[in-house]
């Protein structure tokens, strides 16, 4: 495991860096399930229910010298809401009202809805039918490039390594039963 790695699953082991699941009532520290490649896995009790996760942060954040939190590409399985391979960017600023963000992986485009909440932004798949196509376009794909525009009008680019994201997403699936 890198040094970034390790810093990475040090870091949301000890810290809670995922706003949705973060701020829910009863959430529990997650329990590491592994790092593949790019990216890592985790489990965690959300109050009665289970969410399992798997994330990624991006090799490359543009404009470079912009001041934001930490990103994130996250895949989240609840078993609860039998909501499997849900996908969620975490961009480290809150999103301009009203815009969307598109998601890149070779020559496919998805569409995501922007929420703030508080200081933090969040954007999920825009129609619930391009869900599976994206997935099958990141177990695929090299890498996928997230474009945004922040409340202030910035927009940015971050650019996610795919390698490793499938057997993420099995590992999730597996440890929620999905």
């Amino acid at each position: 495991m890198t040094v970034r790695r390790q810093a990475l699953v040090a870091a949301l082991l000890s810290a809670s860096v995922v706003p949705d699941i973060a701020a829910a009532a009863g959430a529990a520290h997650p329990t590491f399930l592994g790092v593949y490649h790019d990216w890592a896995a985790f489990v965690r009790q959300v109050g009665s229910e289970k969410v399992c996760y798997t994330l990624s942060e991006p090799k490359v954040k543009e404009p470079a010298h912009v001041k934001r939190d930490p990103a994130y590409f996250l895949i989240n399985d609840w078993p609860g809401r039998r909501s499997r391979g849900e996908a969620e960017i975490v961009p480290g600023y809150r999103y301009r009202d009203g815009s969307t963000v598109t998601v890149k992986i070779g020559n496919d485009t998805f569409d995501f809805f922007t929420k703030n909440e508080r200081d933090a932004g969040g954007a999920w798949v825009l129609n619930p039918a391009d869900q599976k196509r994206l997935l099958r376009a990141m177990r695929s794909g090299v890498t996928a490039t997230v474009a945004g525009t922040s409340r202030r009008g910035t927009v940015t680019r971050d650019v996610y390594g795919l390698s490793g994201v499938g057997d993420a997403l099995d590992r999730i699936h597996q440890a929620c039963g999905m």
